[in-house]
């Protein structure tokens, strides 16, 4: 029996513990992400900046997604300064609180040591320690997704409306920070209540319709205020071809990463969607530890449940969060788009309170055989997954083999309590450490990029493209099957025409140059100094292609840069008569060229960016500061 203090104590605990995982040496990663970061800069500094989620301060584009998962990191900037720390320490508490979202979801229907259980594969999960340690998206998106999971399975206790209500203001939110993705525990949500809540039908049917339009009122706001703003006094939307927010939520973040089609985008087709990929090298490390056990546990405590009242609130419980694991699941594994192993985090939640759970119900029911069953299937897929990393302490999988399976022998045959007691303190350890150990390396590793990947280098991207164990180039991510991308004379790498010519001794973008399509670089420190120079006599001290390499010179110098043709080369934004009109009006000082030379309607989207490239070089004379070509668009 645990007393309420010790359950306090233990969740303290569990807490504290979780908040020194994501929080020690958060400042490791520098910017992380600097796509991010620079519109997290632009946010401290200008409120409609804010608001839209754009790239700069000046307002020329928004970054490809609803701009929700910026707004706090914007806000500690505005209150700290702009840093690292100040940057990702919002994400590591949002992590915090969704550790305390699934104890807290777990504990009320499966008692304190479930909670823990489930808090502790959360915290450990090597995609949830990475991702809580960096600026993409996805941390405010797991929050809410768990926050409404939670308000789900209250709501279905009872049948009380207020808690399925929030559980749709959640929803719409999390759109907010990730568009479509939000909505994928949607059908597994509403079929779960409709089917088990116990109040009459056509009341669960008028509660889930109020949920629905509060969803659709959380989502659907920003969207509404965008629209209704003039094109010509708002930034471009950022990932579409018609500066359209439903264009950009429908296509690029919506059907295309589900036909890879992505609207566009780098034309993506994703050679490795299967069943499986979950569980392949990409993924494999960064999600799929407890996975199998997590839907070995659905299917048994729902096989052991079978005959218990259609409202029994432990069942629908572990039937809300298993739809989401499996919807959610099969759509990442066969959606043909852009796919990165770091998207798996929002299966985290679902994992972690299935076997905290899942694993109550069958030690209550003293299930020990299928407990020793699912414990060694655990062991085996550790040790698997533990192998693919052969040089990164190789002794651990045949630990945990040894202990698994000698945890999962005993189990059949102990009799004694503290026996018993003993063999699941020790199947739960050989259970966490696979990913524990992953976890502890993720934390104590820095991670920076657009593609980060948790744990030691299993042969794919390893830190991220542009970080430590960085590998191969390519847009749709590691095994993605994205367009490869080839050198071109202009020392710039380029799936389509040349944008210019850098000139001698100067560098364009690709690997030893400034930025990247993946990452952005540090410029030298002559080269910030020039962008800071008169910058206040103009909107945009500078513009480039693409805006990883607008967002390095941007954090270098603090003063705004204009992505030319957003995060890819292929929006266009601006047009060339439009760049030509800015130019006129001398709204630009420098051209800086590090551009891509992308975009090109073989790719479906805009070229643009490579248009403008070409007209700079052959309008302007280019100059060469710190090892970079500069292009004075004051003086043609």
């Amino acid at each position: 029996m645990v007393t309420e203090a010790k359950s306090r104590w233990a969740l303290t605990a569990l807490l504290t513990g979780t908040a020194v995982l994501y929080i020690w040496g958060l400042g490791a990663s520098g910017w992380a992400n600097s796509f991010y970061s620079a519109a997290v800069q632009a946010g401290s500094q200008s409120w409609t900046a804010f608001f839209f989620g754009s790239s700069d301060a000046a307002n020329a584009i928004t970054v490809d997604k609803t701009p929700a998962s910026l707004w706090p990191m914007a806000l500690s900037v505005r209150l700290f300064g702009l840093n690292s720390w100040a940057i990702l320490i919002p994400q590591a508490l949002m992590g915090v609180g969704t550790v305390a979202l699934v104890y807290a979801s777990v504990r009320r229907l499966a008692g304190v040591r479930a909670g823990l259980l489930a808090g502790a594969v959360m915290a450990v999960t090597p995609v949830a320690v990475l991702m809580f340690r960096f600026n993409n998206p996805d941390a405010l998106l797991v929050l809410l997704l768990t926050a409404a999971g939670y308000c789900v399975v209250r709501a279905q206790e009872r049948g009380v409306t207020r808690w399925l209500v929030l559980a749709g203001a959640a929803i719409g939110f999390a759109f907010l920070a990730k568009m479509l993705q939000a909505f994928l525990v949607l059908p597994g949500f509403a079929l779960v209540y409709l089917v088990t809540a116990p109040v009459p039908f056509w009341r669960r049917v008028w509660q889930l319709s109020l949920a629905g339009a509060v969803m659709v009122v959380s989502a659907g706001w920003w969207v509404l205020a965008v629209a209704l703003v003039p094109a010509s006094q708002r930034p471009y939307i950022g990932g579409s071809q018609t500066n359209s927010v439903l264009e950009l939520a429908l296509g690029y973040n919506g059907i295309g990463r589900l036909n890879g089609g992505d609207y566009g985008g780098l034309g993506n087709l994703n050679q490795q969607a299967g069943w499986l990929r979950l569980f392949d090298t990409e993924a494999g490390g960064q999600i799929s530890w407890l996975l199998p056990a997590a839907l070995a546990l659905l299917a048994a405590v729902t096989w052991v449940t079978w005959r218990a009242p259609r409202t029994d609130p432990l069942r629908a419980a572990l039937w809300v969060w298993g739809s989401w694991l499996i919807v959610t699941g099969l759509v990442f594994s066969l959606m043909q788009g852009i796919f990165h192993a770091y998207y798996t985090v929002a299966l985290a939640p679902a994992i972690a309170v299935l076997v905290g759970m899942g694993a109550a119900v069958l030690w209550e029911r003293r299930a020990y055989r299928l407990l020793a069953l699912i414990t060694a299937g655990t062991a085996v897929w550790s040790y698997v997954l533990l192998s693919r990393s052969a040089e990164w302490n190789s002794w651990l999988g045949v630990v945990v083999l040894v202990a698994g399976l000698g945890a999962a022998l005993a189990m059949l045959f102990a009799r004694r309590a503290l026996v018993v007691v003993a063999v699941a303190v020790v199947a739960c350890l050989a259970s966490l450490a696979g990913p524990a150990a992953y976890a502890v390396d993720t934390a104590a590793s820095a991670h920076t990029g657009a593609i980060p990947t948790a744990g030691p280098s299993t042969g794919g991207f390893g830190r991220g493209f542009g970080g430590p164990g960085g590998g191969g180039f390519g847009a749709g991510g590691p095994g993605g099957g994205g367009q490869q991308f080839r050198r071109t004379p202009g020392n710039g790498w380029s799936p389509g025409r040349q944008a210019f010519q850098a000139p001698p001794g100067g560098r364009g973008m690709g690997r030893g140059g400034m930025g990247g399509l993946l990452n952005a670089g540090t410029p030298a420190a002559e080269l910030t100094a020039l962008l800071k120079t008169g910058a206040s006599a103009y909107t945009w001290a500078a513009a480039t292609v693409g805006s990883n390499n607008a967002a390095g010179y941007q954090l270098a110098s603090g003063q705004p840069v204009m992505a030319v043709g957003g995060f890819n080369g292929t929006d266009p934004a601006p047009t060339l008569e439009q760049f030509k009109r800015y130019v006129a009006e001398k709204k630009i000082h420098y051209f800086v060229g590090t551009g891509m030379g992308m975009g090109g309607r073989s790719t479906g989207g805009s070229d643009d960016a490579a248009r403008i490239a070409a007209w700079v070089q052959e309008t302007f004379t280019a100059t060469t500061v710190g090892g970079t070509a500069v292009f004075d668009l004051t003086r043609p």
